[in-house]
């Protein structure tokens, strides 16, 4: 077997493959590492043949959607995901053959109503069921403390003691732990007894996912994240630096137009000299009338270069070829000391 653990943070991912016919499975990719993950498949000579989530994520971002579109490979959920890009969903026992490998699906909710884990002969991929000296949290969207409960003690503990448990997250740099070592010293499974289980979930008392919000938005509708949303942006525009910028300042060129996009407000505390202000939300609405001619070279600016890459896109996309983005945004422009008009 060919194993490859990637850790992202403290997220783990994980690249199966069989030895004997190079096919393989991605088990739940983050959406930052797919350059790796294609990079180790080119590496091992593996042809994906499924990628899968064990669960909905709601603290990172899942490349699945990502992959499957650049592989043209079936994404694997449970059958209860809401994720409309799943096109294989799976039902408890249901098995992916990959190679020689074989992997069940085990359906294991508590943590979300979606999770499954994903048993193969000497190993079990938990998601975020069973973590290396915990469990996962059950006070997320469709979090469930009595279904984790029966996922635990019903199913995944009654695992061969011997069998490798590889979770989804670690964030103390640890790549696995075995049932009967979790069996034996996680703290939470020492609370066998579902009443008092239950009421140790309930008081639990975590701190939400950073990105919880726009990671259940994105892997539950395969919509966009904001930074794919930039990065997406920023490879059709070029760039402006600061400096020549500052060059161009008095030379009467009429062929630049600097166009700042943020809120009055900020426009009036100081820009560069000579811009015209057309707030990023008016854009596209008063573009005719502000920017008549569409051959000139238009620089928009923000406070931090992001937003006006966005709108640099926007002017390209409706005919405005000349259109770039300042490198760095105002504030930039502010720490190198450059000139500012009130």
């Amino acid at each position: 077997m060919i194993f490859e653990q990637i850790a992202t943070g403290g997220c783990q991912s994980y690249l199966v493959g069989c030895e004997a016919t190079r096919a393989a499975v991605l088990i739940d990719p983050e959406l930052s590492r797919i350059d790796r993950y294609l990079g180790l498949c080119a590496q091992h000579g593996l042809s994906v043949k499924y990628v899968a989530d064990t669960h909905t994520h709601a603290d990172h971002f899942s490349a699945s959607h990502e992959l499957g579109k650049a592989l043209g490979t079936p994404i694997v959920m449970h059958r209860f995901a809401p994720s409309p890009y799943a096109d294989l969903r799976l039902d408890d026992g249901d098995m992916l053959v990959v190679g020689e490998l074989r992997l069940k699906s085990l359906y294991t909710p508590g943590h979300t109503r979606d999770s499954m884990s994903l048993v193969m002969e000497d190993r079990v991929f938990t998601g975020d069921a069973l973590l290396i000296g915990g469990t996962g949290r059950t006070d997320l969207p469709s979090g469930d403390p009595h279904q984790l409960y029966e996922s635990l003690f019903d199913k995944l503990l009654k695992l061969p003691p011997q069998t490798l448990v590889f979770p989804a997250h670690d964030y103390k740099g640890r790549s696995h732990s075995t049932i009967g070592i979790e069996i034996a010293e996680n703290p939470r499974l020492q609370k066998t007894d579902r009443v008092e289980f239950m009421a140790m979930m309930l008081a639990l008392d975590l701190a939400a996912p950073t990105h919880l919000t726009e990671a259940l938005r994105t892997n539950m509708s395969g919509g966009k994240t904001v930074a794919q949303l930039l990065s997406e942006a920023a490879a059709k525009v070029p760039f402006m630096a600061q400096a020549d910028l500052k060059e161009r300042l008095g030379s009467n060129s009429r062929d630049l137009v600097i166009l700042d996009i943020r809120e009055k407000e900020a426009f009036d505390a100081g820009h560069v000299p000579g811009a015209i202000h057309l707030p990023r939300g008016q854009l596209e609405l008063r573009v005719n009338s502000e920017l008549t001619d569409p051959t000139v070279r238009i620089l928009t600016c923000c406070e931090f270069g992001k937003i006006s890459t966005l709108a640099a896109a926007t002017l390209r996309e409706l005919g405005y070829g000349r259109a770039v983005a300042l490198d760095g945004g105002m504030k930039a422009w502010r720490e190198a000391r450059y000139p500012l008009e009130t």
